[in-house]
């Protein structure tokens, strides 16, 4: 794993900065696919992990929850709007009709897993206060540390061209997400914070306050 701040650390996968999972304190935030469980577990040995947190309930965020969690025999905590998908297994169900979705729904959805705690706006998670910002699932939350302005923003935005690997401040795909309107809006309420490090669901960590304002200046209004 790799320090990014205090307490705080990425852990490696391939391709470097695709899917990312973190841990903040003693708790696993997103587990990337379900393929993914074998390498989160590995690089996991002897770090000690209390609970699992998401950002949201998509595959490539869900996928190695129930895993870790049985594995590791610890809670799982969802924003409380993706819990009852958490539970059901019905992720997909939620995201736009498309072909992509339906192949992301075969190889990497995880299976279902009970949610112990339902995330709400201003909970405390690991020193980091719970922020609602749907649009790109309906209970997408980040976590936001206001010490240190850190922000674990999953896919409200990516750092990259997620068909292309290519780096930048991009929105999250359409076709992944059903209310892009409400996302803009999302992502306006997280630049308006001007984290000093943010973290992505897909993308290498920024450091730059003024480029992610410059990013949600620009995006469309209603």
């Amino acid at each position: 794993m790799k320090q990014l701040a205090d307490g705080l650390w990425q852990l490696r996968g391939f391709p470097p900065n695709g899917i990312n999972v973190y841990v903040a304190g003693e708790v696993l935030i997103d587990a990337a696919t379900r393929r993914a469980g074998g390498r989160i577990l590995r690089q996991l040995e002897g770090t000690p992990i209390s609970a699992h947190a998401l950002t949201h309930a998509h595959p490539d965020h869900q996928g190695a929850s129930h895993e870790v969690c049985t594995t590791l025999g610890i809670p799982l905590w969802c924003g409380e709007a993706d819990a009852d998908a958490m539970e059901s297994g019905r992720i997909t169900e939620e995201q736009p009709s498309h072909p992509v979705n339906r192949l992301i729904d075969l190889f990497w959805t995880g299976p279902p897993h009970p949610v112990a705690r339902r995330l709400r706006e201003g909970d405390e998670v690991a020193g980091f206060t719970v922020l609602d910002v749907p649009g790109h699932s309906p209970g997408h939350v980040a976590y936001w540390r206001e010490a240190d302005r850190v922000l674990i923003a999953g896919d409200v935005m990516n750092n990259m061209n997620v068909d292309t690997g290519l780096p930048g401040l991009r929105e999250p795909k359409l076709r992944f997400t059903p209310d892009p309107v409400v996302n803009r809006a999302s992502i306006r309420r997280l630049a308006a914070l001007e984290p000093e490090l943010v973290l992505f669901g897909h993308g290498a960590p920024l450091r730059d306050p003024a480029k992610l304002s410059a990013f949600a200046a620009r995006l469309p209004r209603p």
